[in-house]
């Protein structure tokens, strides 16, 4: 699913000027391509509108001078006590050509072997797959409703349909179903919280802002 993004072109500049950039409501960014990298900026509700509508590796038309570029939020950096999105990059991508991107994993289902008062454990929650831009799955969804205790999910069971790669050794377990005893004996280490994040999901950097 692709949605179009207006962006507008920005003089590379002090970061007062970045600044008065994002009291205005927008988010300085990056486009880079091939040859190319054209400082710009994005209304901030536009963007986070766009993101929940294409996912985090959903393919983006951004237009710029009455000119769309088909682009892919490759990173971006957040205020980390605001949570507010202050930078974005954004990646032209030849549709044809296969890129690298992280994906989220989600377990679907309820396990046998909860039902039976066995523990789901997830043990993976992200992978890096290869794949044409659109074929890029929003997330990974694994159906665990078949798993009884004892029984493990791994890498190799994920159906990819042809379209995707998942650059991971696949023999690695994602879930398991532990029995009541076993979870207890464990629970004294640190858990996971189950769920994803309401914000977006990436590579935070600590680069600085210029450009």
């Amino acid at each position: 699913m692709s949605a179009i993004l207006e962006a507008t072109e920005r003089i590379k500049d002090k970061n007062s000027t970045l600044t008065k950039i994002r009291q205005a409501g927008n988010i300085p960014a990056i486009l880079n391509g091939p040859n190319q990298s054209q400082p710009i900026y994005v209304n901030s509700a536009d963007f986070l509108k766009t993101i929940r509508t294409t996912g985090r590796n959903g393919i983006i038309k951004l237009a710029i001078n009455n000119n769309q570029h088909s682009v892919m939020l490759n990173d971006f950096q957040t205020d980390p006590l605001k949570s507010e999105v202050i930078h974005a990059d954004f990646q032209i991508v030849n549709m044809s050509s296969e890129v690298t991107v992280d994906v989220n994993i989600n377990l679907v289902g309820e396990a046998k072997g909860v039902k039976d008062g066995g523990v789901l454990q997830q043990s993976i929650h992200q992978i890096s797959i290869s794949a044409l831009p659109s074929d890029i799955p929003q997330t990974i969804d694994v159906d665990v409703s078949h798993i009884e205790v004892g029984d493990v999910v791994k890498l190799e069971d994920i159906d990819t349909k042809g379209k995707f790669t998942i650059n991971h050794d696949t023999s690695q377990v994602v879930a398991s179903v532990l029995a009541p005893r076993q979870e207890e004996e464990i629970s004294t280490g640190e858990e996971q919280e189950p769920g994803e994040p309401d914000n977006l999901e990436g590579r935070e950097t600590n680069e600085s802002d210029e450009g």
